[in-house]
C-alpha cells in the first residue's frame, strides 16, 4: 500500500513537474517574444494550469510556500552585491529616501483604499502598505543585465529597491499586531521581534566572519567546485531558516548573509552556483502565484481590478518621482525612476498570504489584489523602455556643454569610452591637445570626475563637428561602438573636411568590408589585437618557444591581410574560408606544404 503510495505521488510529481515546466517554457519564451519578461509568462502560465484555469495541476499553496525560497535566493544574491563599505555610501538613499517612498506611497494607497472601497482601517493597511513595494524580480536583473546598476540612476533605483526589501520585516510586524487570528495571540510582540532582529542579524555577522569565510577558504583550497554549491545553498538556508525559527524574515537573514560575504574572493563563484537555483525557484514561485489566483473574483470585478492596477502605477510614479526630485535628482532621471518602480512587486503576495492567514482581508479580496499587483507588472517592460529615455537629466549648457566653446585641438576623439580612452590618452601623452566628444551623459559624468573634459554631442553629425572645430584638425578618429557606421555616413565627413585623417573603430570584418571604399588614414578592429596578444600569451604559457610564437603571430597577420584581401575582392566573407586555420590544418602543415591533405 505504502509502495503504491509512493508511486502514485512520484507519477504525479513527474506529471505535475512536466506540465509546469512546460507551460513555463511556452508562455515565457512567447512573452519575452513580445517584450513583456518572464515575470508575466509564468503568471500567465500558473493561472492556466491551474486549479482556476484548466485544472492540469493544482496544491498551489504548498508549491507557493516552497517556491518562496525563491525570493530568499534573490536577496541573497541583492547582498552580494553590496559591499559593506557601498552600503554604507549609499546610506542615505537607503534610510532616508527609501523609508521616504515606503511610507508615503503605503499610507496614501492605505487611505485611496479605506475611501474607495468597504474595507475597514486594518484591511486597509495590510493591502495599501504592501503596495508601496515594487519588483526587485523585475527591475532589478534589467539593470544589472544593462550595466546600469552602478550609475547615479541606477544607485538611486537600487537603493529604493533594497530599503523596500528590508521593510519586509516591519510590514509583517504590523500585519501580526492587526492580526484578528486568536493562533496569532501567543505570537511574540512587536519589541521582542525587533531585538530578535537585531540578535539574529549581529549573530549572522559573527558567523559569517568567523565560521564561514574560513570554511569557505578550505573548500577553495580543497578545488571541488561542487562544494560551493553546498556551501553556498547550506549558507543562504541556514540564515533563512535562523530568522524563520524567530517569527522573522527568511529574506532578511538571507541578505545579510549574501552582505557578509561581499567582500569575499569567492563571491562571484558562489554567485555563479547559487543563481541557477534562483532562477529555477523565482520561476516556480510566480507559477504558484499564477495557480492561487481566484479567477474567478477577478472575472467578476474587472473594471474594479484595471482600475485600480491604474490607480496604482500612477499613485507610485507620481511619489517616486517628487521624492526623488527632494532628494537632489533632475525632474528627468526622477520621473524615469518613478516609472520604472511604479509597479506592484512580489513580496506584495507574500504580505497578502500573511494578512488572509491574519484574517484581516479575505481570500476573495487577496487574489483581487494579487490581480491588481499582476496587472501593474505587466505595464512594467513598456514603462522600462519608456523611462529609459528619461534616465538622465536632459543636456543643458552649464552641466553638459557642447564643442562650441572647446578649444581648438589637432585632434577629435568622438566616443570616450573605453577604446577612445586609450587613443586619447595617448595623443595626449605626445602632447597634441585634443577635443573629446560623446553623446553618453553617463560617460561624460564619469569622466568629469577624472578631471577629464568631454563635450557632449553627436560626433557623426556635420554641424557639431564645425563647431568642435573640425576644419582645423589633422585627425578625426571615430572610437564609437556603432556597426551601423558606414561609407555613407563618413564619406560628407571625408569631403567636408578634407585636411583631416579619418579613422574608425570597426565593429568586426562586415564594417571592414562596408568602409572598403574609403581612403581611411586607418581602420581598426576593436578586439583584433587584443586577441592577438591573448593568443600569443597563451602559446607562451604553453611552452612554446618565443621564436615560434613571432612566427606564428607573423603568419597569421599575413593569412588574415590576405583573407580580408580576397574577402574585399569578392564581397562575401566566406570567399576565404579555405584559408581559416581549423583542427588538422596548421601553419606547420601550411608550412611543409602538405596542409591541403590534412
Amino acid at each position: 500500500m505504502e509502495a503504491q503510495q509512493a508511486v502514485s505521488a512520484t507519477d504525479i510529481l513527474l506529471s505535475e513537474g512536466v506540465i509546469l515546466l512546460g507551460a513555463a517554457v511556452l508562455f515565457v519564451m512567447l512573452f519575452r517574444r513580445f517584450g513583456l519578461g518572464a515575470v508575466l509568462g509564468y503568471l500567465v502560465a500558473g493561472a492556466l494550469v491551474g486549479p482556476q484555469g484548466l485544472g492540469l495541476v493544482g496544491g498551489g499553496e504548498s508549491k507557493l510556500a516552497i517556491a518562496e525560497i525563491g525570493i530568499v535566493l534573490l536577496l541573497f544574491l541583492v547582498g552580494l552585491e553590496l559591499h559593506p563599505a557601498r552600503l554604507w555610501r549609499l546610506k542615505r538613499d537607503i534610510f532616508a529616501l527609501g523609508l521616504a517612498q515606503v511610507v508615503l506611497c503605503g499610507c496614501i494607497l492605505t487611505a485611496i483604499i479605506f475611501y474607495s472601497t468597504g474595507f475597514s482601517w486594518g484591511a486597509a493597511i495590510a493591502l495599501g502598505l504592501p503596495l508601496a513595494l515594487s519588483s526587485t524580480a523585475q527591475v532589478l536583473p534589467g539593470l544589472k543585465s544593462s550595466g546600469r546598476i552602478n550609475s547615479p540612476f541606477g544607485e538611486k533605483v537600487f537603493s529604493i529597491l533594497l530599503f523596500q526589501d528590508l521593510s519586509i520585516v516591519p510590514l509583517i510586524t504590523i500585519v501580526a499586531a492587526l492580526s484578528r487570528n486568536p493562533a496569532d495571540a501567543g505570537g511574540p510582540p512587536g519589541w521582542m521581534m525587533a531585538g530578535y532582529t537585531v540578535a539574529a542579524i549581529a549573530g549572522l555577522v559573527l558567523a559569517g566572519r568567523f565560521i564561514l569565510r574560513p570554511l569557505l577558504g578550505l573548500v577553495g583550497r580543497m578545488g571541488e567546485r561542487e562544494m560551493f554549491v553546498v556551501v553556498g545553498l547550506f549558507t543562504v538556508l541556514a540564515a533563512a531558516a535562523l530568522m524563520h525559527s524567530l517569527h522573522l524574515s527568511t529574506a532578511l537573514g538571507a541578505f545579510v548573509a549574501g552582505v557578509m560575504l561581499a567582500d569575499s574572493p569567492y563571491r562571484h563563484e558562489i554567485e555563479s552556483d547559487v543563481e541557477p537555483f534562483r532562477s529555477i525557484l523565482l520561476g516556480l514561485f510566480f507559477l504558484a502565484v499564477g495557480m492561487v489566483l481566484d479567477l474567478r473574483a477577478v472575472a467578476a470585478n474587472p473594471l474594479f481590478v484595471l482600475s485600480m492596477a491604474v490607480v496604482l502605477v500612477a499613485t507610485k510614479a507620481a511619489i517616486i518621482t517628487g521624492l526623488a526630485r527632494l532628494f537632489g535628482m533632475e525632474w528627468r532621471p526622477a520621473l524615469g525612476a518613478g516609472l520604472l518602480l511604479s509597479q506592484g512587486g512580489e513580496f506584495g503576495f507574500v504580505l497578502f498570504t500573511q494578512a488572509q492567514n491574519a484574517l484581516l482581508i479575505a481570500p476573495e479580496a487577496a487574489s483581487l489584489f494579487a490581480a491588481i499587483v499582476t496587472f501593474s507588472m505587466a505595464t512594467t517592460p513598456f514603462l522600462m523602455l519608456f523611462a529609459r529615455r528619461f534616465e538622465f537629466a536632459k543636456p543643458r549648457d552649464h552641466d553638459l556643454p557642447g564643442p562650441d566653446d572647446a578649444p581648438r585641438g589637432s585632434a577629435i576623439i568622438v566616443g570616450y569610452g573605453r577604446f577612445g580612452q586609450t587613443v586619447a590618452q595617448m595623443l595626449m601623452g605626445h602632447g597634441f591637445a585634443v577635443t573629446l566628444i560623446d553623446k553618453k551623459p553617463a560617460q561624460i559624468e564619469v569622466s568629469s570626475r577624472f578631471d577629464m573634459k568631454v563635450y557632449y554631442g553627436d560626433g557623426t553629425r556635420m554641424d557639431l563637428l564645425h563647431r568642435a572645430g573640425a576644419d582645423e584638425a589633422r585627425l578625426i578618429a571615430f572610437c564609437i561602438d556603432d556597426p551601423s557606421l558606414d561609407s555613407r555616413a563618413l564619406q560628407p565627413i571625408a569631403q567636408a573636411f578634407p585636411q583631416a585623417a579619418l579613422m574608425v573603430r570597426a565593429f568586426d570584418r562586415r564594417q571592414l568590408l562596408e568602409l572598403q571604399d574609403m581612403d581611411l588614414a586607418g581602420i581598426v578592429r576593436e578586439v583584433y589585437e587584443s586577441a592577438i596578444c591573448m593568443g600569443v600569451q597563451a602559446m607562451q604559457s604553453l611552452g612554446v618557444p618565443d621564436e615560434e610564437v613571432e612566427e606564428v603571430e607573423r603568419q597569421y597577420r599575413q593569412n588574415d591581410a590576405d583573407r580580408m584581401a580576397l574577402q574585399i575582392e569578392h564581397g562575401n566573407l566566406l570567399a576565404a574560408k579555405d584559408l581559416m586555420y581549423r583542427p588538422g590544418k596548421s601553419m606547420r602543415l601550411l608550412s611543409r606544404g602538405d596542409g591541403e591533405k590534412a
